[in-house]
């Protein structure tokens, strides 16, 4: 290898992106004729497995499913030393053409490109099944299994196919894998020198700044707060407004003092009343019960605790205030994930050289790169998506934005694996 900046046909390189993209959006590729619908242990599904495997295999890799069907494409020796990239190629049942499958279609451009440049980087691809939890309602499963996240009777008896509600474990047998060795799927990370996910960015930045793409370091944490509060369903005419005991009103309260408590926050933040249901549901009728459910992420810990402290003690003063009740339920998702260093920077040198403009920033959302950080050096890139728009048949990404990434991954790894060396 070489400390010359490597330098690829972008053109020539967009144009492949595309017409893997493009092929890969076609009827053999979706079980929908509306949109992309694809997930574990469909033909569908299947068809885009076999896809990357013969597009790896033509380039002198080794290609394979793991015993739950995670797809792992080397140009070294398992265990050897290797960098890895790549992302995931199901979506929802209602997604595009983009979200994942460009991850794993620029890993395949950048093992491509290594291979036709001579650079002969050690890579792996890897592509995670059920990230988007179409088929077993589990987000992020493929990498979850791989870093041991789950129990086997998770995969037994617990996570229920969403079409049938038969288990993970049969439908996994079902399509010639091997479940029972589902913990030889750590060795897909094993040996992994570092890890880059390129994905669309699912927001607004990239596009609204003119920017080429982004270089995520941190992935936030997800928290969910549920609140219920429990007051008296009254006749609306007959009730005067003093005499209530009004659910509503203190959901209402609590959903616009947690957009206040976000905004205030020094660390980017967000804070979405996703869900709000009032009981019994009557034009007519004082909601007796109001169910609040609240989304809370920030990249910073301390920050998304002290936002859900401050909307709990503020939900229990609107709560007795009214003379109501209120039962509180936290979920922690997932805790924030910033990525490594060494990775990041070497993304911004080759991003700084390549003299396109960029940007650093977090990700709103979370990918599989949250369960492989804390094992492999980790960072991801994101590249523009028209109006934000994802996991959804309108969502459009430009090939030639992809193709600037990839050559910036290019000059990343390589300065990366030098510096490992």
């Amino acid at each position: 290898m070489t400390n010359d900046r490597i330098s690829i046909d972008l053109a020539s390189s967009a144009a492949r992106i595309g017409r893997d993209i493009e092929t890969l959006g076609g009827a053999d590729y979706t079980n929908s004729a509306e949109a992309i619908s694809r997930y574990a242990y469909t033909k569908e599904f299947q068809n885009t497995t076999d896809y990357f495997i013969q597009e790896l295999r033509a380039i002198g890799f080794e290609a394979w499913e793991d015993p739950v069907g995670n797809l792992v494409g080397r140009n070294r020796p398992k265990g050897e030393p290797a960098f890895g990239l790549g992302s995931h190629h199901d979506s929802n049942r209602n997604g595009g053409k983009w979200d994942g499958t460009l991850g794993v279609v620029t890993a395949l451009e950048t093992c491509r490109l290594s291979t036709e440049l001579g650079l002969d980087l050690p890579l792996q691809l890897l592509s995670f099944i059920e990230e988007e939890s179409s088929g077993f309602g589990q987000g992020v499963l493929g990498s979850r299994i791989i870093t041991q996240q789950v129990t086997e009777d998770d995969l037994r008896e617990s996570f229920r196919a969403v079409d049938d509600g038969r288990s993970f474990w049969e439908h996994a047998e079902e399509a010639g894998h091997d479940p029972a060795r589902w913990r030889e799927c750590i060795e897909d990370i094993a040996g992994l020198a570092g890890w880059i996910e390129l994905h669309i960015e699912q927001g607004r930045v990239l596009q609204d700044g003119t920017l080429a793409f982004g270089i995520v370091t941190a992935i936030v944490g997800v928290n969910w707060v549920d609140l219920t509060f429990h007051g008296r369903a009254d006749h609306a005419g007959g009730t005067p407004m003093g005499y209530r005991a009004d659910a509503g009103l203190a959901a209402a309260e609590v959903a616009i003092e947690l957009e206040r408590l976000a905004i205030a926050q020094a660390t980017p933040t967000v804070g979405t009343a996703g869900v709000g249901e009032f009981k019994p549901g009557l034009n007519n009728v004082i909601p007796g019960e109001a169910r609040l459910g609240l989304d809370i992420r920030s990249v910073d810990a301390s920050v998304y605790e002290a936002v859900i402290a401050e909307i709990v003690t503020f939900a229990e003063a609107a709560a007795a205030a009214r003379d109501l009740t209120l039962d509180v339920t936290i979920q922690a998702l997932t805790t924030a994930t910033v990525m490594d260093a060494g990775v990041v920077g070497a993304l911004e040198a080759a991003a700084t050289e390549s003299g396109h403009e960029f940007t650093v920033m977090p990700s709103g959302g979370g990918h599989d790169t949250q369960h492989v950080a804390p094992h492999v050096p980790s960072a991801m890139v994101f590249v523009p998506c028209r109006d934000g728009i994802s996991h959804s048949p309108a969502e459009l990404a430009d090939p030639a934005d992809a193709a600037v990434a990839v050559e910036v991954m290019l000059n990343a790894i390589a300065a990366y694996m030098d510096g490992a060396a």
